[in-house]
C-alpha cells in the first residue's frame, strides 16, 4: 500500500508525497508570503522552489516519512501551534485537538508534541499511517490508528470522551466549527486555521463562531477583520483574537516570548495575491 500524504503549502501549492518523495506539485496560487520572505528570503514562490522546500522538510524532520520526528522545542515564534503550546504549559488548557501527518487527527497534551506535529507543517489535505509517528504520540490519543483519518468532530468527541475539560481544537471547516459550538458551547476553543481562499460567508461564520482565526492569505478574513473588533497579534500574518478565552490565549503567549500587542498590527506587505 502506498504511503500517501496531500498537502497544501507555500503558496497554498498542492503537494503530493508518497513514500517519502514529492511526486506531485501544482501551481502556486499565491506568489508571495512574508514568512518565507522572511525567512528564507524566497520573492517569488514557483513549483521548483515549492518542492525543494517539500524536500527539505522531508529531510530535516521526517515530514511525511518513516522519519518524521513528532517533538520539537519552543523556538520563541508566533502562531497557532506555539499559541496552543503555550496554553498547555501554563494548564490553560487541558488538550489541543489537531491533525498531523502521519497521524491524522489527535489529542496532545504534551507541548512540545503540538510544536513539533503543528509547527512545521501547513494544510494538511490526506495522510497516510506511520507507525512511528502513532508510536510517538501514543495510540490511544490518535483519533483512528488504522487510517490517520481528520475528523475535527470527532476528535473533540474523542478528548472529551478522554475526561478532558478545557479543550481547543484547530477547524478548517466552518461547518465542523459550527458543529463543534453547538454541541460543546463555551467546553471548547475553536480555532480557524489554512483560511486562505475562504468566501465571504465563511469569514462572517469564523468571526461568529470561532475564538481564534489566522488570516493566512484570505482576503474575505481581513475583509471582516475590518468589520470587527479582534485583537491582532502576529508581525506577519494575522492572527485574530475574536472571544475573551482567545485573546487571553494570544497574550499568553505574547508574554511568553517577551513581546506586546505593537509589535503584532500585520504585515507590512501581505501575502500576494490575497484569495
Amino acid at each position: 500500500m502506498t504511503d500517501r500524504h496531500v498537502m497544501r503549502c507555500l503558496g497554498m501549492t498542492r503537494v503530493v508525497i508518497e513514500d517519502g518523495k514529492v511526486v506531485e506539485v501544482g501551481e502556486p496560487e499565491v506568489k508571495f508570503c512574508p514568512l518565507f520572505k522572511k525567512y528564507r528570503d524566497i520573492d517569488e514562490i514557483t513549483p521548483d522552489i515549492v518542492k525543494k522546500n517539500a524536500e527539505f522538510r522531508i529531510r530535516s524532520f521526517g515530514m511525511c516519512s518513516q522519519n518524521r520526528e513528532v517533538r520539537m522545542k519552543d523556538f520563541l515564534s508566533f502562531g497557532i501551534s506555539e499559541i496552543l503550546s503555550s496554553a498547555l504549559k501554563h494548564g490553560t488548557l487541558d488538550a489541543a485537538v489537531i491533525a498531523a501527518d502521519g497521524c491524522g487527527t489527535v489529542v496532545v497534551t504534551d507541548p512540545e508534541i503540538v510544536q513539533g506535529l503543528g509547527g512545521r507543517i501547513s494544510g494538511l489535505c490526506e495522510t497516510s499511517p506511520i507507525p512511528g509517528v502513532i508510536d510517538g504520540v501514543g495510540r490511544e490519543n490518535v483519533l483512528d490508528p488504522d487510517t490517520a483519518s481528520m475528523d475535527a468532530v470527532s476528535g473533540i468527541r474523542k478528548a472529551k470522551s478522554m475526561g478532558f475539560d478545557r479543550v481547543a481544537v484547530t477547524v478548517v471547516s466552518m461547518r465542523d466549527a459550527v458543529t463543534i459550538r453547538n454541541e460543546f458551547g463555551d467546553g471548547a476553543v475553536i480555532i480557524a486555521v489554512h483560511t486562505s481562499g475562504t468566501s465571504e460567508e465563511d469569514a462572517r461564520t469564523a468571526f461568529d463562531v470561532c475564538d481564534i482565526v489566522t488570516a493566512c492569505a484570505s482576503k474575505c478574513m481581513r475583509e471582516e477583520s475590518g468589520r470587527r473588533d479582534p485583537l491582532i497579534a502576529g508581525n506577519k500574518i494575522p492572527v485574530y483574537g475574536i472571544s475573551e478565552k482567545g485573546k487571553e490565549l494570544i497574550r499568553m503567549r505574547l508574554r511568553d516570548i517577551n513581546r506586546d500587542l505593537s509589535d503584532g498590527s500585520g504585515p507590512d506587505i501581505p501575502p500576494y495575491p490575497l484569495i
